[in-house]
């Protein structure tokens, strides 16, 4: 059994219900996202400071204007910086970040950037991490930039899979930062986890389904799309098609 008090765990939220639930199980922190089936975006500024009212344990925040790769435009990285400075006006302990060059490196002049604006907030560099072509560089990186956690995979589909690049990971980051393991973390496996690699801290995303309380229901029509996304594609407003319509309402 882990002990209670050698290890952090940290929960990944996307509702005031779930953050909720994360302290009354016995976390010490969540991650609040919004959109967890894209892999997770920025949650709205009132989601953030509902949250940050209803828990007394560490919040910290996802960093990240849209779904898909960790390539991000200007404009992009404005909402980015405007992201981090409203977390820290409403009381977020830390801020969840991670940028790539076209080449998949990390983007450390921009990464730079996002720790500036987050002055005193704890910094964590997320799972943009397990799609850089080489992880010990990457670390290298990460410690010359001074962040104070890591969240990784090991570049695998989950951090069991992935454990021996943890332990290296963790190893060779000699406690200059916290090489924190997520993806696919259950209470089956993370004791098994923990002691493999060595890590203090865990991330996961355990949840349940829960029913609608909505008693007139129709099929028809959907809100969302089904159609399945590449991680490397984007669905973006289509300007010809756009006039295309404009001047169909002016005939």
């Amino acid at each position: 059994m882990l002990s209670p008090g050698g290890l952090t765990l940290e929960i990944c939220i996307d509702s005031v219900a779930s953050a909720l639930a994360a302290e009354q199980g016995g976390a010490q922190r969540v991650e609040l996202c919004d959109y967890l089936a894209g892999g997770g975006t920025t949650p709205s500024a009132g989601m953030i400071a509902l949250v940050r009212e209803r828990i007394s344990i560490g919040l910290h925040v996802l960093i990240r204007p849209r779904r898909g790769d960790f390539l991000y435009s200007e404009p992009e990285f404005e909402v980015m910086k405007r992201d981090i400075q409203v977390c820290r006006e409403l009381g977020a302990d830390g801020v969840v970040i991670g940028m790539l060059a076209k080449e998949g490196s990390i983007d450390t002049a921009r990464t730079q950037e996002l720790i500036e604006v987050a002055g005193p907030l704890s910094i964590t560099f997320h799972r943009a991490f397990d799609l850089t072509p080489d992880p010990l560089r990457a670390l290298d990186e990460l410690l010359q930039l001074k962040v104070d956690r890591l969240l990784t995979s090991g570049q695998q589909e989950t951090a069991l899979q992935g454990v021996e690049l943890i332990r290296e990971l963790n190893e060779r980051a000699a406690g200059k930062l916290i090489v924190m393991p997520g993806g696919g973390v259950t209470p089956a496996n993370v004791q098994a986890l923990v002691s493999r690699t060595g890590a203090r801290e865990v991330h996961a995303s355990v949840r349940r389904s829960l029913e609608s309380g909505m008693t007139f229901r129709k099929d028809y029509p959907p809100m969302s799309s089904n159609r399945v996304l590449s991680e490397f594609e984007q669905l973006v407003a289509d300007v010809s098609q756009i006039r295309a319509m404009r001047e169909t309402f002016q005939v």
